[in-house]
């Protein structure tokens, strides 16, 4: 019994171990034009800032073994999304209350609260200043 458990535990934490690393291992770059995010296979998403419409979090139940926090900037006919925990996440988390009026913080703050399958908007252009 003790023998399953301890492999059973063995097996999660290889879960998030890779979990955390394909998080880190995806990067986000920003400049004066755009936002994109780079994935591990060379999959790259890239926005214009005027071209997003909404910034939204969507989290799911999957974590912690899983990424469960996924950041949406959306436009009308382009998207770019990316894990919390990307590289350079924080950094452009911190921009963008620079770039959009009215960044709701605080629907951040709830979503990073959040366990269970939800979206959450951070930030729609028809709403702001």
């Amino acid at each position: 019994m003790f023998k399953k458990l301890a492999n059973w535990i063995a097996q999660k934490r290889k879960q998030r171990a890779d979990a955390v690393m394909f998080e880190r291992e995806v990067v986000v770059r920003f400049d004066d034009e755009r936002i994109s995010s780079t994935f591990p296979d060379g999959t790259v998403q890239s926005i214009a800032w005027h071209e997003i419409d909404r910034v939204a979090i969507e989290t799911n139940d999957s974590g912690p073994w899983d990424a469960d926090v996924w950041w949406l900037l959306e436009g009308s006919d382009k998207r770019c999304v990316y894990p919390q925990g990307a590289t350079g996440d924080a950094e452009a988390l911190d921009e963008y209350p620079k770039r959009l009026p009215d960044f709701r913080d605080h629907a951040v703050i709830k979503a990073m609260g959040c366990t269970s399958n939800a979206r959450f908007i951070c930030w729609e252009r028809r709403n702001a200043a």
